[in-house]
């Protein structure tokens, strides 16, 4: 378990980025919009006096210049960006553009949490470039 956890990219702060994650589900349970279990989020993060950036910019550059802009859900502690959606299972849309965040951005790590109908899920995405 140990060379695990080694391997592991800020596993301190991905453990409690998804304790709070499922602090969110455990009281509000399945079937909110997005945008609540963003907004608990965002409160359970904060009670945890972990910092973040909600609804944070990304430039997409082209050669240089900036050529349209994304926004992800949160970036924390400058270091995992994390993107919510609710669904059942995880799509390639949504890898896809969890990988554009992290290409665009140069950050190492990234979880995507889903809320589904028996509970918080999530997968971490990692930079390999």
């Amino acid at each position: 378990m140990k060379k695990i956890i080694d391997d592991l990219i800020y596993p301190e702060l991905s453990f409690k980025i998804v304790g709070c994650a499922f602090d969110v589900f455990n009281e509000l349970g399945y079937g909110h919009p997005e945008k609540y279990y963003q907004k608990a989020l965002s409160v359970a993060l904060k009670n945890k006096n972990i910092l973040f950036k909600e609804q944070a910019y990304f430039p997409l550059k082209f050669q240089g210049e900036t050529i349209g802009k994304a926004f992800c859900d949160f970036i924390v502690e400058e270091q995992v960006i994390i993107e919510l959606k609710k669904s059942a299972n995880f799509s390639k849309s949504n890898i896809d553009q969890v990988n554009q965040y992290l290409k665009s951005s140069g950050m190492k790590l990234a979880i995507l949490i889903n809320y589904t109908p028996t509970g918080a899920i999530f997968k971490r995405l990692v930079n390999l470039n």
